[in-house]
């Protein structure tokens, strides 16, 4: 008896809500990607800013990505999955980021990090969000440009994600979750 109140009760509750849904256009997928990256953007530049500068080259165990190189490969990944998802040429080409010598200290991980973030929203920005249904093929990847854009983000949270542990073993915490 108990079950069946319970079910009527939300049964009469579901009455009273309307919804008004909408179907959503590219344009606004478009601005729903841009607003996204913006805050990936500055969560990203926080954990950058959290971690020392004489922090960059520690490693959580020896055998993978020291900090900087993990930023360094969501940077390298921004740039190539993104390129797939609005075919915007690479900034960068042919340059191994992740492994220059040149590019471990605090300042060029900013940079290279923050052209990426600044490469992700100028090209999708610029993209005609009408054409995000197109296939791209890259090697034996067949995607839609949506779904290419989609794991760009997801691949830099990953990477963010995985800084986090760095941080904490310095003592420091890392910054809270952003989510608006």
């Amino acid at each position: 008896m108990k079950k069946l109140c319970m079910l009527t009760l939300v049964v009469i509750t579901m009455g009273f809500v309307q919804v008004n849904a909408q179907a959503l256009q590219p344009e606004d997928i478009k601005a729903q990607l841009l607003k996204d990256w913006q805050r990936a953007k500055a969560y990203t530049n926080d954990y950058l800013n959290t971690m020392p500068a004489d922090k960059y080259g520690s490693r959580a165990v020896d055998s993978i990505r020291s900090f900087a190189e993990q930023m360094l490969h969501l940077s390298a990944g921004n740039i190539s999955l993104i390129s797939n998802g609005t075919g915007k040429p690479r900034i960068f080409p042919g340059f191994n980021m992740e492994k220059s010598a040149g590019a471990q200290s605090k300042d060029s991980v900013v940079y290279y990090v923050n052209a990426s973030y600044d490469y992700a929203l100028e090209s999708i920005k610029s993209m005609d969000a009408s054409s995000l249904g197109e296939i791209v093929t890259r090697g034996p990847y067949k995607e839609t440009k949506f779904a290419w854009l989609l794991k760009a983000f997801e691949h830099q949270t990953h990477h963010r994600g995985q800084c986090t542990i760095y941080i904490r073993l310095q003592g420091i915490r890392p910054p809270n979750e952003q989510l608006l």
